[in-house]
């Protein structure tokens, strides 16, 4: 049997809304916010104020982030206040005194001291590492990487990046008449000295001598 050219013309809209429905819903994407600012606790009860904010968000941690847990550690060392950098989801929250609620899902740090949000550099920062006993610093941009230690001028140094597997980094550079390579990988990791908590940790390896520490993403870079 032949179908007149009109009626197949009309078939058509309801073979598509057809297809329509068949498709398997999609979930939606939740949205993922990466904040930094002050952690504090009142009455048991962690709340959150961003840098440069006076907005307050009650922290609701389901445990995984470990957020609730490394806080909790630094509070009981006599500390009132402590500065945090973390990716999750904001969300509305019916309690008085709070502008809603943040519910981590990826910690970059938490610590008592440091600059915190008067960190100018912290935007352009890719990563920034560092250890003890000797002690060391790198921070590391788009523009090359700069170390530090104590007794010496702080050197400028190009770097090649590697990215290897489990999301773990590879920087390395020989110039200047020095050898380093820097290795980070995703491991929760605590200043010996601060007690600062880092997502990453990290080994350098400078001429020859490993030195161990901890690192953690700047804002220039969030993966």
């Amino acid at each position: 049997m032949r179908f007149s050219r009109p009626f197949s013309l009309a078939l058509l809209p309801l073979l598509a809304s057809c297809q329509v429905f068949n498709d398997k819903p999609t979930d939606p994407v939740i949205a993922q916010t990466r904040l930094q600012g002050e952690l504090s606790l009142n009455a048991g009860q962690l709340l959150f104020r961003p840098c440069q904010e006076q907005r307050k968000f009650v922290l609701k941690d389901d445990q995984a982030s470990g957020l609730s847990r490394d806080a909790s550690s630094l509070f009981s060392a006599g500390h009132s206040s402590l500065y945090v950098d973390m990716r999750g989801q904001l969300s509305a929250n019916s309690a008085s005194g709070v502008d809603g609620q943040f519910v981590p899902s990826q910690v970059y740090r938490v610590q008592a001291e440091g600059q915190g949000c008067g960190d100018i550099n912290f935007a352009r920062t890719l990563l920034r590492a560092s250890g003890h006993e000797p002690d060391w610093s790198i921070a590391v941009s788009s523009q090359g990487l700069i170390l530090n230690r104590p007794g010496q001028e702080p050197l400028a140094l190009p770097y090649l990046e590697e990215q290897l597997p489990e999301g773990r980094l590879n920087l390395s550079s020989e110039a200047n008449g020095e050898h380093l390579e820097l290795w980070v990988a995703r491991q929760r990791c605590v200043d010996s000295m601060s007690g600062a908590v880092q997502h990453l940790s990290a080994e350098l390896r400078l001429n020859g001598k490993v030195l161990r520490g901890c690192a953690y993403l700047g804002g220039a870079r969030n993966d």
